[in-house]
C-alpha cells in the first residue's frame, strides 16, 4: 500500500505493527470514547508510546506507566507518568482516578494483570496484548499465556459491567486472509495519515546501519531506551 511521501522510511516502519496495534486496540477492541480515562502500561515503549498518542489525539486522558528517566517523555507525549517500579503502582494510579479507570492496556501479564482488572470502573475494559513478566519463566512458554486465556474468561463472567480481551495482531490471518488484510490496510492508512499531519510522532530511539544489527538488538533488548530502534541500510 502507498505511504504518503511526507512519511519516511524509518517512521513508517515504526509504526506498522506499533501502530497498527495500538489503533485496533483503542478503537476496535475497545472503542474508548472522547472524554473517558485509560492506563497504558509501558507508556514509553513502542506501542505504548503510539497508543498513548492516539489517545491523546482522540480526547482520552491517559495514565502511564514507565521509568523515572521517561516521565519526561511520557508527559510530553501527553499522559501522566507513573514510576511503574513504585511497590505502591496501583495505589498511585488510584489516587489519580479515584473512579477507576474506563481501560486498562496491559502488555505485562503475571501476578500485576489481576491489579490492572481492580483499577477498572464498571463498564471498564482489560486489553492484555502480552506476557513480558513471565517471558523469562523456565518450562512451557504456552503455560503462562494458557493460565491468562482462562483468567480473562473467568472475569468476564462476572456480572460486574466488566469485560476483559486477549489482543493478538495475527489474530484470523490464516481463516480469513481476506478480511484480514483489508482491515490491516485499512487502520494503517488511518495511522500514516495521523504520521503525515504531525498528530502522531513515530518514537524513533535510535537508527542504526545494518552492519551494527547487532548492537541494535542489543540495545533494544536494554529496557533502556524509549521507542523502537530501526536498522536502516547503510555502513
Amino acid at each position: 500500500m502507498p505511504v504518503p511521501d511526507a512519511v519516511d522510511a524509518a517512521a513508517a516502519e515504526t509504526v506498522l505493527v506499533n501502530g497498527i496495534t495500538a489503533w485496533q486496540m483503542l478503537h476496535r477492541t475497545v472503542k474508548v470514547p472522547t472524554g473517558q480515562i485509560i492506563v497504558v502500561l509501558g507508556a514509553n515503549g513502542g506501542v505504548g508510546s503510539t497508543l498513548v498518542q492516539l489517545a491523546r489525539h482522540a480526547g482520552i486522558t491517559v495514565i502511564g506507566t514507565a521509568s523515572p528517566r521517561h516521565h519526561t517523555l511520557v508527559r510530553e507525549l501527553g499522559a501522566i507518568p507513573v514510576d511503574y517500579r513504585d511497590p505502591d503502582l496501583y495505589a498511585r494510579i488510584r489516587e489519580i482516578a479515584r473512579d477507576g479507570v474506563d481501560a486498562v492496556f496491559d502488555h505485562v501479564g503475571g501476578a500485576g494483570v489481576e491489579q490492572s482488572w481492580q483499577l477498572l470502573r464498571r463498564g471498564g475494559t482489560l486489553v492484555s496484548y502480552g506476557t513480558a513478566a513471565t517471558k523469562d519463566e523456565e518450562g512451557n512458554s504456552r503455560l503462562p499465556v494458557l493460565k491468562l486465556f482462562a483468567r480473562l474468561a473467568a472475569w468476564n463472567s462476572l456480572p460486574n459491567g466488566k469485560s476483559a480481551h486477549f489482543y493478538n495482531f495475527w489474530a484470523g490471518k490464516r481463516r480469513r486472509q481476506a478480511s484480514w488484510q483489508q482491515r490491516m490496510n485499512e487502520d494503517l492508512i488511518q495511522v500514516l495519515r495521523l504520521v503525515a499531519d504531525g498528530s502522531l510522532i513515530p518514537q524513533i530511539a535510535k537508527r542504526i546501519p545494518l552492519t551494527e544489527a547487532a548492537s541494535a538488538l542489543a540495545l533494544a533488548e536494554s529496557r533502556t531506551v524509549a521507542g523502537k530502534v530501526v536498522i536502516v541500510p547503510g555502513t
